[in-house]
């Protein structure tokens, strides 16, 4: 049985690579697979993770041919606690046991860490996937982010302005208060770039705390009502949304929205 998908001419990619392209499995587990000898392209075994395949191809895991999944576009709320891995040698709860049953193999778009909360997307398409994470696309990501500091128009200038840690520089586009109390702020903080653990360094540097860390947006796409722990599908039209928005647009300069502090 032969691999199907879009027409691609005779353009060659690895082996490891077209079972993620098709959604049968991460890009990691396919180098195990073939590694393992589990796997044959027309017929023949073959180890070699970068072995070329063509459209076509015949393709078996296990003697079982290997299909096209379909495809997948999840949207989920994730509660603070979990850690965005299928397994964890910690022994930690994962994002995976929120999924409901019968899934085919999906992974995380991007990741938020353990303490973080809010939108995070799972598929099956691995390019897709590629092309909200690359810092190429400049998609926005957005997040509400309290912190143990009232916040000012320096601090706020500082984050867009940019810092430097452990030799990366680490930056805003925007930055606006949403409201404060006598110890604490509330703000809205723009990336169109993910380093790891992105806004808690930036703000160690300034020696601020953060004390919850919240995605509310990816691109055009909010996180809305969904309740936290709660997953579903993408509706066609917010998979659109972000589509329109991965096309190649100018890198917007760094802002600060002015803001009058409220009461928290």
């Amino acid at each position: 049985m032969k691999i199907t998908g879009k027409p691609d001419g005779q353009r060659r990619s690895g082996l490891a690579r077209t079972l993620s392209k098709f959604g049968y499995c991460s890009r990691s587990q396919g180098i195990e697979l073939v590694r393992s000898g589990r796997v044959a392209v027309g017929g023949v075994p073959r180890r070699d993770p970068e072995f070329p395949v063509r459209p076509g191809d015949s393709i078996t895991v296990d003697g079982q041919p290997v299909l096209t999944a379909e495809r997948v576009y999840l949207i989920m709320n994730k509660p603070r606690g979990l850690v965005t891995t299928a397994s964890d040698e910690k022994d930690r709860a994962t994002v995976y046991s929120l999924l409901p049953p019968g899934l085919p193999w999906v992974a995380p778009v991007g990741r938020l860490d353990q303490a973080s909360e809010g939108l995070l997307l799972f598929t099956n398409d691995s390019e897709w996937a590629a092309r909200i994470s690359s810092p190429r696309s400049h998609l926005e990501k957005t997040y509400r982010v309290q912190i143990s500091a009232i916040a000012s128009q320096a601090l706020m200038k500082r984050l867009c302005d940019g810092v430097t840690d452990r030799g990366e520089h680490l930056r805003a586009i925007r930055v606006s208060i949403l409201r404060t109390s006598q110890k604490t702020s509330w703000l809205e903080i723009v990336l169109d770039q993910g380093r790891n653990r992105h806004i808690r360094r930036m703000l160690g540097v300034e020696g601020i705390e953060v004390l919850r860390l919240i995605r509310v947006a990816i691109g055009p796409l909010a996180l809305g009502t969904l309740a936290k722990g709660q997953v579903r599908p993408l509706a066609a039209s917010e998979k659109t949304a972000i589509d329109r928005a991965l096309s190649p647009i100018k890198k917007p300069q760094a802002a600060i929205r002015k803001s009058v502090p409220g009461r928290a």
